[in-house]
């Protein structure tokens, strides 16, 4: 299992937000139309036009803050994807993963696809859609900069060094090593799925506290639609025919 890997230390995450404005100014995507809704995290969700964000929780016990929780939440380039398997039956051309890399890779044949059931099969519940086109979007690990021997955007600015990439047995060492350290201090952190996903997460504390879908099973799996069923029941006779 080679390809490259991120290792995101959120007890060194400050919420600067250079990651997700350097992710929006790379890929030229426009500006969110945001509104106050009561927190510093804006906008308030991921979208077809931010593939990163910034979440922000307040940890309050007795009406006081007692801390902040940031999670730069992204797609995690699953190792082994689920979003490209459910495609797969339909399109083995709609979601690719680079053989370099292990990046998973939207394709504008995306547009072909049933949203609830792409994102349904994610854990992480990561993909979107334009509303116009009905092409699905996400992070793309910067996988143009990546090619050509640059870190993706988002680690190129992160200045704590909060945010790391490289070889994945790289990664995934200094993920060992440092949640090793920080236990001293934080005896819950953990690392979040570091052996199937190729964005590992550092938390200091239980990832529920930082979202409902920080690391696969926190929310229950999807059921199968009749429609995945049947094509998943069918796409042998399919290959045959080809």
């Amino acid at each position: 299992m080679d390809g490259k890997t991120f290792f995101i230390d959120l007890t060194r995450c400050t919420a600067c937000r250079g990651c997700q404005i350097a992710c929006k100014q790379w890929h030229k995507l426009p500006a969110e139309k945001t509104y106050n809704w009561g927190s510093h995290q804006n906008p308030k969700d991921l979208s077809y036009i931010t593939y990163k964000l910034v979440r922000m929780k307040e940890v309050v016990e007795k009406g006081e803050i007692k801390d902040w929780l940031f999670f730069p939440e992204q797609c995690r380039h699953c190792v082994e994807p689920p979003c490209k398997m459910t495609a797969d039956m339909y399109d083995e051309q709609a979601i690719l993963q680079d053989e370099l890399t292990g990046a998973v890779i939207f394709t504008e044949r995306t547009k072909k696809m049933d949203i609830e059931e792409i994102r349904g099969a994610c854990p992480y519940d990561i993909p979107r859609q334009d509303e116009n086109s009905k092409i699905m979007s996400k992070c793309d690990m910067c996988l143009d900069r990546v090619h050509n021997g640059l870190l993706p955007a988002c680690v190129q600015t992160c200045p704590t060094g909060a945010m790391n990439f490289g070889d994945r047995e790289e990664m995934l060492a200094l993920a060992k090593k440092r949640l090793n350290k920080v236990k001293k201090y934080y005896p819950d952190a953990i690392l979040g799925d570091p052996e199937s996903v190729r964005v590992i997460y550092l938390f200091q504390t239980k990832p529920a506290n930082y979202h409902e879908f920080a690391v696969a099973g926190l929310s229950l799996p999807p059921v199968m639609s009749r429609k995945q069923a049947l094509a998943k029941l069918f796409r042998p006779f399919k290959n045959m025919r080809g």
